[in-house]
Order: C-alpha cells, then sequence, then structure tokens
C-alpha cells in the first residue's frame, strides 16, 4: 500500500526537473547526501512501476481521496525543496564573481609593489644615515683633554647626536628648495586645435588690430617726429636730445621717458583723459560683430584674411631672405661694405675710450634722425644717390628675384651661344640644312597643335591663324550659350583661345578634329567686351567674359577663368588693334 502511494505521490512533478545537488561542485557533503536517498527511491519506484504497468492504473480511481492528502503534505517541501536549491545557485554566481574580482585587482601584485617601495625607502634611509656618519668622520675631532678623560665617550656620543640632528634640521628645513631642481624629462603636450570658424576669425582679426595699435601708433610719431610734422614739437625734442647727447644722458633719458610713459598709462588706466601723441589718433567706426553670416560674407572674409596674411607673410619672407643674403655673400659688393664698416667699429672700439665712443654715436644719431632722413625724404633723388643703408637694403636681392636673374642669364648664355653656333650649322651641307629646316617646320606646328590636332585643322582656319604667344596653352573656361535651351548645349567646358583674327575656343567634348561644339568668332564682329560676373552671390568682379555679337540674341559668357584680367587684356588689344582702321565700337570695361 505504501508503494503505491509513494507512486501516487511522485507521479505529479517529475525529479529530474530540479538541478542534480550532488554534481553541483560547489554543494557540501550534507547536501548531497540529503539528495542521494531520494534518488534512490526514485530509481526504485521506476522498477517497480516497470515490473507492474497496470497496477497504478487499477488504484487510480480508489486512491484519489489518498492522493489529495498527501498532495497537501509534499507541497510545503517541495516549496522549501525549490528555495534551497534556487540559494545554492545563488552561492555559486557569487563565488564566480568573488573569483573573477580576486583576478582583476591583482593584490599580490599591489603587494609586490608595495614590497618594493618598502625596500627603496630603507635603502634611502641607510645612504642618508651613512652620509651623515660619513661627514662626521670627515669633521676634525676635537683636542684631547686629559683631565675629562673618563667623560670623552658620553662627550662625543651627545656631539655627535647634536650634529645629527643639525644635518636633520637642516633637511628637513632645506630639503624641499633642493627637491625642486632634480632634473626630470620633458613633457610632450599636444596642443589642441579650433575648427575654422567665421566668428572666431573676426574675433581674432580685431584682437591682432587691438594688439598692434600702441606699435602702430609710436612708429607714426617717431616717423612724424623725424619729418618735422609739428616744427615746435622737433625742435625741443632735437634741442633736449642733443643736450643730453653731448653731457652724456641719453640712457637715463631714455629711462626717463620709459617710467614716464608707464606712469601715464597708470593714469590712463585709473580714468584720465590723457593725449600724448604727436599726430593725432583717428577714431575708427567700431562695426557690430554679426551673429551670423551669409555665405556670401563668410567667403569674402575668407578672401580678406587670406590676401593680409599673403601681403603680410610676403614682407617677413622679403626681409628675412635679405638679411640671409646679406650674411652669406650673395652680393659681394654689398656684403664688402658691411664687413669693411664691422672692422672699423672693432678697431674704435678697441682703441677709443667708451665715453668717447657713446659721445660720437650719440650725436651722429641725433644728427641723422632729425636732420638727415628729413632732408632725404624731402628730396627722393638725394636719398637714392647718397643715404648708403636705403641703397644697400634696396639693393639686396630676394629668393624669388635670385632666380629670375639666374634664368635670365642662363637664358642669355643660351642664345649666344646659339649666335656662336650659327655660322658653323651655315658651313654644314645642304642635306643637313634641309634635315634641319623639317624638324624645325615639325617644331613649329607642334608649337600650335591642341590636344585634337593641328590648330588649323580643328578649328578650319588657315594655316597662318595660330595662337598668341600670350595663350599658346589657352585658357580653361566654361562657354555658357544663353541662347540654346538644352542642357548639353547650354553650358560647354574647353580651352579658349585668341589669334590675329579669331577667337576660338575648343570644346573638351568634341571628339573630331573639327567638330561643331567648336565655337569660332571672328574678331571684326564683336559689337560689345565686358567683363562679367556669373554668380552676383559670390565676392568680387567675376571670373568672366561677355562677347556680344549680331548673330546672338543673348551676349556669350566665358567663364570661370582663373586668368580672367589677362584673358581680358590680351582680347581687348587684339581687338582694339584691328579696329584701328575702322569706328572703333564701344567697349566697356564695368566690374559687374
Amino acid at each position: 500500500m505504501l508503494k503505491r502511494l509513494d507512486k501516487i505521490r511522485f507521479r505529479g512533478q517529475k525529479r529530474d526537473e530540479f538541478l542534480d545537488l550532488a554534481e553541483s561542485p560547489n554543494a557540501s557533503d550534507s547536501e548531497c547526501n540529503d539528495d542521494i536517498p531520494v534518488k534512490h527511491r526514485s530509481s526504485l519506484k521506476d522498477t517497480e512501476e516497470q515490473r507492474d504497468p497496470a497496477g497504478s492504473g487499477m488504484l487510480t480511481m480508489s486512491a484519489a481521496p489518498i492522493q489529495d492528502y498527501k498532495m497537501t503534505d509534499a507541497d510545503p517541501l517541495s516549496e522549501v525543496k525549490g528555495h534551497l536549491e534556487i540559494a545554492l545557485l545563488e552561492k555559486h554566481f557569487l563565488q564566480e564573481e568573488l573569483r573573477k574580482l580576486r583576478e582583476e585587482t591583482n593584490v599580490e601584485t599591489l603587494k609586490q609593489e608595495l614590497e618594493k617601495e618598502k625596500s627603496k625607502r630603507v635603502d634611502l634611509e641607510q645612504k642618508m644615515n651613512d652620509i651623515l656618519r660619513s661627514r662626521l668622520e670627515d669633521s676634525p675631532p676635537p683636542p684631547p683633554k686629559p683631565q675629562v678623560a673618563s667623560l670623552n665617550g658620553t662627550g662625543d656620543k651627545q656631539k655627535e647626536t647634536f650634529r645629527c640632528r643639525i644635518w636633520k634640521w637642516l633637511y628637513e628645513r632645506f630639503g624641499v628648495y633642493i627637491e625642486d631642481f632634480r632634473f626630470q624629462p620633458e613633457e610632450n603636450t599636444v596642443e589642441t586645435e579650433e575648427p575654422l570658424s567665421a566668428k572666431r576669425l573676426t574675433e581674432n582679426m580685431r584682437r591682432l588690430k587691438r594688439g598692434a595699435k600702441p606699435v602702430t601708433n609710436f612708429m607714426r610719431n617717431l616717423s612724424a617726429l623725424s619729418s618735422w610734422h609739428s616744427v615746435y614739437t622737433s625742435a625741443i625734442a632735437f634741442i633736449i636730445y642733443m643736450n643730453a647727447a653731448w653731457h652724456g644722458w641719453v640712457l637715463p633719458m631714455f629711462l626717463f621717458l620709459a617710467i614716464l610713459r608707464l606712469s601715464l598709462n597708470y593714469l590712463i588706466a585709473k580714468g584720465w583723459r590723457i593725449q600724448w601723441s604727436i599726430v593725432p589718433e583717428v577714431s575708427e567706426p567700431m562695426e557690430p560683430p554679426k551673429e551670423e553670416l551669409t555665405v556670401s560674407e563668410k567667403f569674402q572674409l575668407v578672401l580678406d584674411v587670406a590676401q593680409k596674411a599673403q601681403n603680410l607673410f610676403g614682407k617677413m619672407a622679403d626681409v628675412l631672405e635679405k638679411i640671409k643674403n646679406l650674411f652669406m655673400w650673395v652680393q659681394p659688393e654689398i656684403t664688402q661694405k658691411l664687413y669693411v664698416g664691422l672692422w672699423v667699429a672693432f678697431i674704435a672700439s678697441c682703441l677709443l675710450p667708451y665715453k668717447l665712443m657713446g659721445f660720437m654715436i650719440g650725436i651722429y644719431a641725433g644728427i641723422k634722425f632729425f636732420i638727415i632722413d628729413f632732408m632725404f625724404k624731402s628730396c627722393p633723388k638725394l636719398r637714392d644717390k647718397y643715404d648708403t643703408p636705403y641703397i644697400v637694403w634696396t639693393t639686396l636681392p630676394t629668393d624669388p628675384q635670385l632666380k629670375e636673374r639666374n634664368n635670365t642669364t642662363l637664358s642669355r648664355r643660351l642664345s649666344g651661344f646659339e649666335k656662336q653656333m650659327q655660322p658653323v650649322v651655315a658651313r654644314s651641307g645642304q642635306s643637313t640644312s634641309m634635315s634641319c629646316g623639317i624638324g624645325r617646320e615639325e617644331e613649329s606646328g607642334r608649337a600650335y597643335n591642341t590636344k585634337r590636332g593641328p590648330f588649323h585643322e580643328v578649328f578650319n582656319l588657315s594655316e597662318n591663324e595660330r595662337p598668341l604667344s600670350v595663350c599658346e596653352n589657352g585658357w580653361r573656361c566654361c562657354l555658357i550659350n544663353r541662347d540654346r535651351k538644352m542642357p548639353t548645349d547650354y553650358i560647354r567646358n574647353g580651352v579658349l583661345y585668341v589669334t590675329e583674327n579669331y577667337l576660338c575656343f575648343e570644346s573638351s567634348s568634341s571628339r573630331a578634329t573639327s567638330s561643331k561644339k567648336n565655337k569660332v568668332i571672328k574678331l571684326q564682329d564683336i559689337t560689345d567686351i565686358q567683363k562679367y560676373k556669373v554668380l552676383s552671390v559670390l565676392p568680387g568682379s567675376g571670373m568672366g567674359i561677355s562677347i556680344t555679337t549680331p548673330s546672338t540674341l543673348k551676349p556669350l559668357v566665358f567663364g570661370a577663368m582663373i586668368h580672367r584680367d589677362e584673358a581680358f587684356d590680351a582680347i581687348h588689344s587684339q581687338y582694339t588693334k584691328i579696329m584701328s582702321s575702322t569706328a572703333a565700337p564701344t567697349v566697356t570695361n564695368p566690374e559687374t
């Protein structure tokens, strides 16, 4: 009967759904022993069910009340076992996390580093003690006193302890300052670059202008003082300076002026209105900063900044290159003057007393600044003839000037060599002259060939029509024909040429030697030539040329030309040369 009841009890919930606690790696012996008999009992039940398969079915109906009673007793027990299994799983997971944390913290490495630091501290203390002992041993011993021989041992110990205290006090007092003189490697810090911003750009421009304003005002006042802008001020300054130079007070005078300038700046900072300037300052109207700039304003701002930076960097490069070329004997006749002047100054500084040297330099500087420079500024011809520093500085070449000069000298040498070789070539045989003539014709033909073929064949012109020397390679541009409606015919990319009688446009999309997409305009048929601005949004005068002819309703526009001004000058000069015999039409040059 009990066996059958046990079968009915364990038929509802299978034990296989729970985790086998005996197989858990972190389970204790007691927990494993609790589940072993249960497993054994379940195995016995399974064998009994296999032996008597029909018995369980016969008692199901009769044992229904007993089954309900047993199930009510088994529910709390199964619930307790389920909680116990959950707790064991949580314990297993926590142990795994604890093991991972122990591996991550690396307690052993920290302990090793701590032991190393302790050993270093012990070594330093030992070295300090050794240094103190060596200093105590190097110090002269006190004179012996026979009457107190019994007390020498205790006295020496007291002196050693006293000296150790003194050295310890000195180290504690000044050791911090000594450690500041330890050499340490430099730290390479990388500065972060700010992104490009129109607002930041305008702000930096204004800051630069405000920062350079005192320097520019000072230089302007010096120039006005030298050019006698105010006669009374310049005369008073000249008398004071010459008197100071005569008595040897030039350096104290300049120091006094610096102190006076700082004092005036202090009063101005406190709110005083003081103007100490020979030339009256012109107050420029301050433009209120715009929060939002349009695309055109941003583009114009970038162009202005680029132009100013280009000019500033060009001037700085010219100055540096001239100084380099002066000291590198690029022009020996100029560097020779500097060389002789330095030798004279060296000998004079060795022979003459410094008081006399200062007197001579001060007198010469005053006369040069107040009188000689004024005469040179008023009379430019005198300056070009007799102002040695100005002549030296203006005649010093820059690197681009040297390069251009070398190219010209090289071309002259080649032309001279060709002239010398002409008689030799003339003496050669007729066959060689014919071959040379053919070669020259080929070279001349190559010079006037386009990408599609010979120039006269591409545009169906005579062989005499060749591009001018200004535009042998042509100008890259795009032809805008506003009479056409198709997009492929409205804008064409290509190259523009100018000959003696025609204006030729070679389209880049033309495949044959003479294509219909190429454009040939006779210069005599042109009625109007103007500089044209294709996009009004962009700043500047534009990059196009408009040409009006009787055969077109709207003017033809050659736009996107980088060298627009050069092309316009070449076309206009050739046009005026052809139309000089007849009445020239209206030719305007507006910056539209």
